[in-house]
């Protein structure tokens, strides 16, 4: 429902604010960044002007070329940035082995739809033509994510699969992958359990998809799902997207894709960012980046 002045009821009215108080939660909660092998910033081209990226290289990497993790952060689309995720993205290369290159993607509402998938592809796009730039085996490419950003994962790897890009693995954690649906998890779930209804609306009310049902914005909805990328999708037991994550498993399943679906007991959305919360939040990274790495370890 919407206010006075096209604001979602109950949802926060300025965007700075929004973004501050995920800030103040990653300062808060996300404990102690751990020590990599490196870390570096660069640019990449995209749609519209440069894009920022992170290179993390884990802790002992070899030289030469290491498979990759592009990454997109969460935050609604409106929120997030490479600060809020460098602990998730530390452990997580330290956990695969890969390096993982974040990506600082343009935000609502200064930037809508489309332009964080646009800036997604486009990032991966680049990565796998300058491999040798970056450090990475273009054949061991994959793309992860977080939240909104996992979604955007799950779009990308869509967009490629009629592209000459070849991606190697998806991993999804806490994915948001349908918008223009009610889950029973969004409705049991809507209030108290950290990321609330309104809080989502209001982001897609600034990020403004014109039909929530695209798959850009709603992967869940694409009509076909054969010859993605293996994924390795990670829910939380408490987390108002759970349902749309583990339906996503299900219909990749069906399609044929290589799956590996784990829900988190007693677990909220964005609770491996927190690891000062709870210490479940380092070992389930650490079980993603070994899920990757073990799957890397099988390409020829």
């Amino acid at each position: 429902m919407l206010a006075a002045g096209g604001v979602s009821e109950g949802a926060y009215a300025n965007v700075v604010q929004r973004r501050q108080a995920l800030d103040d939660l990653t300062g808060w909660a996300g404990g102690d960044s751990p020590a990599v092998g490196g870390v570096r910033d660069a640019e990449v081209a995209g749609p519209g002007g440069p894009i920022g990226v992170r290179i993390y290289s884990p802790l002992g990497a070899p030289p030469g070329s290491l498979g990759a993790m592009v990454f997109f952060h969460g935050g609604g689309w409106v929120a997030g940035s490479l600060e809020t995720h460098d602990g998730v993205c530390r452990r997580l290369a330290n956990a695969s082995g890969c390096r993982v290159i974040a990506v600082d993607y343009r935000l609502a509402p200064e930037h809508p739809f489309p332009a964080a998938v646009e800036d997604a592809y486009a990032a991966v796009r680049a990565v796998a033509d300058r491999a040798g730039d970056f450090g990475v085996d273009a054949a061991r490419l994959g793309v992860a994510g977080d939240s909104a950003g996992a979604g955007l994962t799950a779009a990308v790897c869509q967009l490629a699969r009629g592209d000459s890009l070849q991606i190697a693995f998806q991993l999804l954690i806490c994915p948001i992958l349908d918008v223009a649906a009610e889950s029973a998890s969004r409705l049991e779930l809507a209030e108290g359990y950290f990321l609330n209804r309104a809080t989502l609306e209001r982001d897609l009310e600034l990020y403004a998809p014109p039909d929530r049902a695209d798959p850009r914005v709603s992967p869940l909805r694409a009509g076909d799902l054969g010859g993605l990328p293996p994924a390795f999708i990670h829910t939380a037991e408490f987390d108002p997207f759970r349902d749309e994550g583990r339906a996503y498993a299900r219909r990749l399943a069906e399609a044929g894709v290589a799956v590996a679906d784990v829900c988190h007991e007693g677990m909220i959305h964005y609770f491996y960012a927190m690891p000062r919360m709870t210490g479940l939040a380092e070992a389930a990274l650490a079980r993603m980046g070994a899920e990757v790495a073990t799957h890397l370890g099988a390409i020829p």
